[in-house]
């Protein structure tokens, strides 16, 4: 049977980031038996959590990222790290609910490939620009990094040196590509991959418009189609369903696919002990 490899980068902050890299390694045992799983930190990983994880590895070069509240500086170094000639990428902050091997038949025909299709909890297509007004405004390729796909090549190697390069130097890059009223004003790695893309001219390479998935339910508010201007948080309005078997409903919705939480409370003492339980740790 193939391996399909799963990767993730995680540095805790106040947000404990190793405990949803646990979380999503669990999700992925749960349904992809044939999972090979890559976690990339310099955090500690719990005992009982560490054979959740085929290879720990530790971040490479130092810690970019030692001074920032958002830890995106190292994000780059994800190509050099990992010890897989091809992987998926995934935040940590999600939760893959079915088994996905079909994505990575799709996904071997690519070099490397983003979604470009996102959905609601709902179902439905993510059309509302909301968090995404500098891709509007700029016409920068409309990339999610939150999952994505590379295998080492020589398009993959120089659109991770440019990712690099904006990474270390966004200010000035997003000065160029990101300009205007919606300037972003941290370091995004959507935003820099999606430079990096504009920059190489490789948008049509990449991504598929066309594609249902590769995807993810994304889970932001200010996205689910709600008439009115509902705000801050989406689990003040939805109700969190996880059963014995880990299958997830939110309000009267059976979730599938990968479904990117975004709220770091999502992740509570009965999620864990049910994923636990049905993994026998």
């Amino acid at each position: 049977m193939t391996t399909n490899n799963f990767t993730m980068l995680a540095q805790s902050t106040d947000v404990d980031y190793i405990q949803q890299a646990c979380i999503a390694a669990m999700s992925i045992h749960a349904t992809n038996k044939n999972a090979s799983i890559c976690l990339i930190t310099n955090d500690s990983v719990p005992d009982k959590y560490k054979p959740l994880f085929d290879h720990i590895v530790e971040i490479p070069w130092g810690d970019h990222a030692e001074n920032e509240e958002w830890k995106i500086s190292n994000r780059w170094k994800i190509y050099h790290a990992i010890p897989y000639d091809e992987t998926v990428v995934i935040d940590t902050d999600m939760l893959v609910l079915d088994d996905i091997s079909s994505w990575f038949d799709f996904l071997k025909n690519y070099d490397l490939f983003f979604t470009s299709n996102v959905y609601t909890y709902r179902g439905e297509p993510v059309t509302n620009d909301y968090y995404r007004l500098a891709f509007r405004k700029n016409n920068l390729p409309d990339i999610y990094c939150g999952f994505h796909w590379f295998k080492k090549s020589e398009m993959s190697h120089e659109f991770y040196t440019w990712v690099e390069m904006i990474t270390n130097n966004w200010q000035q890059f997003y000065k160029h590509h990101a300009s205007g009223k919606k300037y972003q004003k941290v370091c995004s790695m959507d935003l820099s991959c999606a430079i990096a893309a504009k920059i190489m001219n490789i948008e049509n390479k990449i991504t598929n418009p066309n594609a249902k998935n590769p995807s993810f339910i994304h889970m932001k508010p200010k996205i689910q189609n709600w008439n009115e201007n509902f705000a801050t948080k989406w689990q003040t309005r939805l109700g969190v369903y996880l059963d014995d078997n880990c299958k997830l409903k939110i309000g009267n919705f059976q979730q599938s696919g990968i479904f990117h939480y975004t709220e770091k409370d999502f992740v509570n003492e009965s999620i864990i002990k049910k994923y636990e339980a049905y993994l026998g740790l």
